[in-house]
């Protein structure tokens, strides 16, 4: 997405759920893709979400994990996630939030992300996106209950009991409001899912897509 990784940063460039939708879909377009099963993992769902609200004929299944687009407090979790400043002390101390099992955090793993994250203009635009008090940002990635419930997508939700950035009730909501979802919850794991458990997610969503 647009401001992340190796994408581009315009200069300007007013980083909203409008100006990733767009982009989501100009891709589709750049493909020549009509429709597509969609997966949005924590911001990536609020972007996931919106896409399926704003534009219904270009979504098919929809796999929302860990996901963001409802309303919830901010947790210690994310506020810590956004507030990110570069340091590895910083990035080892992220990757302890993110994940539930301690076999996959170690100091080649932080430093690898904390080169990642000084790279030239990487953090600037990460510090842009969700400048404090982050509660807003939140906020402004919420859908309206309305429209969620209105959604016709088959949805797979799938959440780490344990997560410490998006709270397991936010998934819990959605079921409530999705008609056609499913709810997976996997015990023992964090904000990680689709790397703690990678063979068994990826099992998941190859079944759930099948299915259509």
């Amino acid at each position: 997405m647009v401001g992340f990784g190796f994408s581009d940063r315009p200069e300007g460039l007013a980083y909203t759920v409008e100006t990733w939708v767009a982009q989501a879909i100009g891709l589709l377009d750049a493909l020549g893709i009509a429709r597509a099963h969609v997966v949005g993992n924590s911001f990536g769902g609020a972007i996931a979400l919106a896409m399926a609200i704003r534009n219904p004929e270009r979504v098919g299944r929809l796999v929302l994990m860990g996901s963001v687009g409802v309303p919830f407090p901010i947790t210690v979790g994310l506020d810590a996630v956004w507030g990110y400043e570069p340091s590895f002390d910083a990035m080892r101390k992220l990757l302890d939030i993110f994940a539930f099992d301690r076999a996959l955090v170690n100091d080649e793993l932080a430093e690898l992300r904390y080169r990642a994250s000084i790279r030239p203009g990487f953090q600037e635009s990460f510090a842009a996106m969700f400048p404090a008090p982050r509660q807003r940002w939140v906020d402004a990635m919420v859908s309206r209950e309305a429209d969620i419930r209105a959604l016709k997508n088959e949805t797979l939700i799938v959440h780490g009991r344990d997560d410490r950035v998006i709270p397991l009730e936010n998934s819990l909501t959605l079921l409530q409001w999705i008609d056609r979802s499913q709810l997976h919850v996997f015990g023992r794991r964090g904000h990680w899912v689709q790397i703690e458990n990678a063979a068994q997610f990826a099992r998941l969503l190859s079944d759930f897509f099948a299915e259509a």
